[in-house]
Order: structure tokens, then sequence, then C-alpha cells
């Protein structure tokens, strides 16, 4: 069988353990972004391709131009970019794979801590040959803080949030929660608080951390009011997904505070074009969608990616 593996960014799906799963198959691993006309002639012929979660928007425009293509074997949950409805309508199938949440959280953590103690910044300015120096200018230098006893805010208790709330706990931090009704409960539940309010939990947070997947009810669900809110102290962690923060809110933050900083692994633009303007502002922290981006995700996500295309292929060949 021909298979694709799209936007492995640094060509490391070749060397996972797993990727002997598909010994004996043609594979092609693409390591760019592409448009959609030269995606199309990348996989003409292809029966299969297996997109690293919602790097590429498998549109029914795409898939209206891959005749070919007989499934679609998804690295985790199949989101909002894939269009099931067109799969279905080309009779095309759609496999799901397995996720674990440690990474997302991990680095959702590693963002915090480095935001708090600003490691970024120090570390720049040693490899400069500047010590104790955060910022070239006093308007952007200083001291970073300890979390122990500021106020942990989590926007969505699901299976990311809890870690994260988890990791907070442990650092002394008190933990405040808001979302739906039943995972405020949970919160409550294991000893966290649930805010009165979505505006209280705004305010009171010195770190604010969301959590929520992008459906239509949640876009935009975070607003520049909601911003203006925060501390000029605070942190806002963004590690889910860009659309969950309404358009033109954390440039607007940026501009006039609050809050102080942002801890972004999530944009609106995927590859963060080099002209953006988050990567020039000294308040903000960026990494280029690395929260799924590590070893033991990548195993866990390519080998049930993997096993899904073998079994379809041992049940339905091309030629039966």
């Amino acid at each position: 069988m021909r298979i694709a593996i799209l936007d492995d960014y640094q060509d490391a799906v070749r060397g996972l353990d797993c990727f002997a799963l598909l010994d004996g198959h043609e594979v092609t691993v693409l390591t760019r972004p592409m448009t959609e006309d030269a995606l199309v002639q990348a996989l003409a012929g292809h029966d299969a391709i297996v997109p690293i979660r919602e790097r590429t928007a498998i549109t029914a425009r795409l898939l209206a131009r891959l005749p070919d293509l007989m499934v679609i074997s998804q690295t985790g949950k199949a989101g909002r970019s894939l269009d099931r409805a067109a799969a279905r309508a080309r009779n095309i199938a759609v496999l799901e794979g397995e996720g674990d949440p440690t990474a997302p959280a991990e680095l959702t953590w590693a963002l915090v801590m480095a935001a708090y103690r600003r490691i970024p910044q120090y570390a720049a300015r040693l490899q400069a040959g500047a010590w104790q120096s955060a910022a070239a200018t006093s308007a952007h230098d200083g001291i970073g803080r300890a979390l122990n006893g500021d106020v942990l805010g989590i926007w969505g208790y699901g299976r990311i949030g809890r870690l994260v709330a988890g990791y907070g706990k442990a650092f002394g931090m008190r933990v405040v929660v808001w979302g739906s009704p039943a995972s405020r409960l949970r919160a409550v539940e294991d000893g966290h608080a649930a805010a009165p309010s979505k505006a209280a939990f705004f305010a009171q947070a010195d770190v604010l951390s969301l959590h929520l997947r992008l459906e239509d009810a949640t876009r935009g669900i975070v607003t520049a009011a909601d911003l203006a809110r925060m501390k000029p102290s605070a942190l806002l962690v963004n590690t889910s997904r860009a659309g969950l923060i309404e358009d033109g809110a954390v440039e607007a933050a940026l501009r006039d505070g609050p809050p102080g900083t942002f801890a972004l692994d999530v944009f609106d633009q995927e590859p963060l074009p080099a002209s953006s303007p988050l990567l020039r502002a000294p308040n903000v922290i960026a990494t280029p969608h690395l929260g799924y981006v590590e070893q033991k995700s990548y195993e866990l996500y390519f080998t049930s990616a993997f096993r899904n295309l073998v079994d379809f292929f041992a049940a339905a060949p091309p030629d039966a």
C-alpha cells in the first residue's frame, strides 16, 4: 500500500520504533507544509494518509482531488480540521487513534515555570554576556517570582486541566477552576476551589491556563474584556487552541495590558510567520506547538495510527 505521512516537520517519524509496523508498504513522509495544489500532486496515487494531529486541513475540496484515497488514519482523535462528512460521502474510512494528556500538561507547566522565573530571557541574556539580566532595557528587566502561594486558574477541568491543577497544588498554589458545572464539581471533589463567576475567575488568577476544546461554543470564549479583568502581573497560558481567544484580544492586551505576560504554544496561523509581532513582544513566551511533540507521545500516537492502518488493509485490501 502507498501511505503518506503529512507534516512531519522534524522528520522524526522514520526514527520511531513503531515505524517498523509499516514494513512492506511504500511510505512517503512529507516534511513541510504545502499548498493544496502541491499536496494533491504529492499525494497522487496514495491509498492512505496519516495526518499529524491538525497540521493539515483535510477539506472536502482536497478530498475531491484525491480519487485514490481509501483511508485516513488519524494520530489521536479526528478534530475539526478533518471534514468527516466529506470523507464519508467519498467512502473514505477515517480511523481514530489514541492520545495521552501527560505531554501537553507537562509543557503547560514548563511554560508556567519559564514565564514566572523569566528563564528564556535570562538564558538569552547570559549567552549575550550579561549576568543576571532579563532584558537590555530597564523597562523590561526585573526579577522572576515563585509560584508558591499564588492562585492558579484552570479553565477546563478535563484530563489535561486536572493534571495541571495537580502540578499547581504540588507547588503550593491555590487552584481555582472555571468551566461547566460538572467540571467545577469534580474540581471541588478533588480539593480545589470553584470560581463563583467567570469575572471573579479572571480577576483573582495569578496564572490562568486554558484547557478547552475548540468548538463553535468555545470559539472566542476568552474576550478582551475578560483579559482586561486580570491583574497586571498575571500570566495567561494557552496550550490548547488559539481560537479560544477572541480575535485581536491578545494583541490588544500586549499593547494596553493586562495581563502582564502570555505563554503561547498555539497560534491562528501555523507555522507562525517569522514576521509575527508575538515573536518580538518582550512579555510573550512562544513555543512552536510542542504540546504533543515529544518521543513518548509520538510513539503512542503513531503506534495506534499505524496499527489501525495495518488492520484496515488486512481486513479490506484494495484488490478484494
